[in-house]
């Protein structure tokens, strides 16, 4: 392995915090340091010597500080080859020192599109030459040490503690790995920002990497890319797993649909209990009576704090995740007792504009499906219409079907969940499955609605729901067989409405 000594650094970087060990420990090996601005002075505030850009290249920064660096001797002096007599020679006629290690912060870009709206600022905020130095050290890594971000400070200092400022060849082609990795999300997120069509192409930058246990199943290696700790508040438990974030996506995407206070149950990304009521602890009770079976084991959500009586309902059964925006001091004492059960705090709501999937050797790119049917969608299409009951309730159901996985039907009364059926092939057997279930669990389906995700093709579905005393429906339409189902409905005194809103869910 190839080492060399770092003799001269060039230092450029917006986030000083610990900066001054580094430079301390350069100072302390003899390492001339090169730096320009705000760097230098904050290297010269620390009582060490450094030399100005403007200094050696003998050209002043200019245009407010746009131009700097960019300049021969300083890229002469990073991109040189130490190894080539006809680059050390014109190095030397033009007295371009060499440069061994290059340290650059860049400008927070997408702290500041997070931050502001202004045009101006977010423009000022590209970098230019910080990200043309990362780029050209590097590329010279045989040569060249590249320190691309804050986040490898202590890298560094490390190497230069430990080896009296010497470097590999491997160790500078890590860091040079990581500065492409740098430049890349750096030039992603600008073209995002002046991206106007999402659909236009695709790009894609996260250095943002959690750990997870494993993947889908634990002969699966699995890494969650995005910013977890954003969103929530880990409060306690064990380690996010790769099946806990797709569980914690339907959940959140579910409960976003509602403004009253409601409880969800979810497993495998499906809901088997969901209640809306005024008081949490019912909410809660209605939800779990959904399925109590498959609510072993699953993730529950709720848009409200929890306080302890609830509490103390819900430590009755053995899940797997929690979340709410609050807890009570009582209700988080009852429910840190099992030590492995994930308490999350839902800071902020997800709000992504795209959804992504891989598929063959691509990634399919949709908009998220956002559209939340209200009353003022409905066409009604029968003659009987729906009571005013029944228009919540079918709204209810609507927000669960859309929420679920296709094809699904959903039952429900009382903005209560009676029972769903999901994933099925055909529309009929999820019906099916939806009235075996509210049987088993002993559920009235008299007074009950219907929602299904996608157009019934045939009569057949509203035909057995009639049987079991379900009084109304709700769908998109859109079958060239929609009159059937509607007469059907008139001759036997159901109320139905179209939506002329699809939700699948594949």
């Amino acid at each position: 392995m190839e080492t060399k000594s770092i003799k001269t650094a060039l230092i450029s970087v917006f986030d000083k915090d610990g900066i001054d060990k580094i430079v301390k420990e350069l100072d302390k090996n003899n390492v001339k340091i090169i730096s320009t601005g705000g760097t230098k002075s904050y290297i010269e505030n620390l009582g060490i010597k450094v030399t100005s850009v403007e200094e050696l290249t003998g050209y002043p920064s200019i245009l407010g500080g746009r131009v700097k660096t960019l300049h021969p001797k300083i890229f002469g002096g990073i991109l040189g080859k130490r190894d080539n007599n006809d680059h050390i020679s014109q190095m030397q006629q033009m007295e371009i020192p060499e440069i061994d290690l290059v340290i650059v912060d860049l400008y927070p870009f997408e702290k500041t599109v997070e931050a502001t709206d202004n045009e101006a600022e977010i423009i000022e905020k590209i970098d230019i030459g910080g990200i043309s130095l990362i780029r050209a050290a590097a590329k010279n890594f045989k040569d060249v040490v590249i320190i691309p971000s804050k986040k490898y400070y202590s890298d560094l200092l490390n190497i230069l503690e430990n080896n009296n400022c010497q470097t590999t060849v491997d160790e500078r082609k890590s860091f040079a790995k990581a500065a492409f990795s740098v430049s890349s999300n750096y030039d992603t997120a600008i073209y995002n920002y002046f991206k106007t069509d999402d659909l236009e192409t695709f790009r894609y930058s996260n250095d943002n990497g959690m750990e997870l246990r494993y993947g889908e199943n634990p002969h699966q290696k699995g890494k969650f890319f995005g910013d977890f700790n954003k969103i929530f508040n880990q409060l306690h438990g064990k380690q996010i797993s790769y099946n806990n974030l797709l569980d914690i996506t339907s959940a959140v995407d579910l409960i976003s649909e509602f403004d009253e206070l409601t409880v969800a149950i979810l497993k495998h990304t499906n809901a088997c209990g969901l209640a809306s009521r005024t008081i949490l602890t019912e909410a809660w009770k209605d939800a779990l009576a959904g399925d109590p079976l498959s609510a072993f084991g699953g993730i529950i959500i709720t848009n409200t704090k929890i306080d302890s009586e609830t509490a103390i309902e819900i430590d009755k059964i053995f899940y797997e995740v929690i979340i709410a925006p609050d807890y009570d001091k009582e209700a988080l004492e009852i429910l840190s007792k099992k030590k492995n059960r994930i308490i999350l705090v839902q800071k902020t709501k997800v709000e992504p504009r795209l959804q992504l999937r891989n598929v063959l050797n691509g990634v399919l790119v949709q908009e998220k499906d956002t559209k939340i049917v209200s009353a003022e969608d409905f066409k009604y299409v029968t003659d009987k219409k729906p009571s005013q009951s029944e228009i919540e309730d079918l709204i209810f159901a609507n927000k669960l079907a859309k929420n679920s996985k296709s094809n699904t039907i959903v039952l429900a009364k009382n903005k209560q969940l009676i029972a769903s059926g999901v994933g099925e092939t055909s529309r009929v057997d999820a019906l099916k499955h939806a009235i075996e279930k509210a049987k088993n669990f002993e559920f009235e389906l008299k007074g009950a609605v219907m929602s299904s995700d996608a157009f019934f093709p045939f009569a057949d579905s509203v035909e057995i729901a009639h049987k079991q005393g379900i009084t109304s429906v709700i769908q998109p339409g859109g079958s060239i067989k929609d009159q059937d189902s509607i007469d059907f409905c008139n001759k036997n005194n159901m109320s139905m409405v179209f939506t002329g809103f699809r939700h699948f869910k594949h």
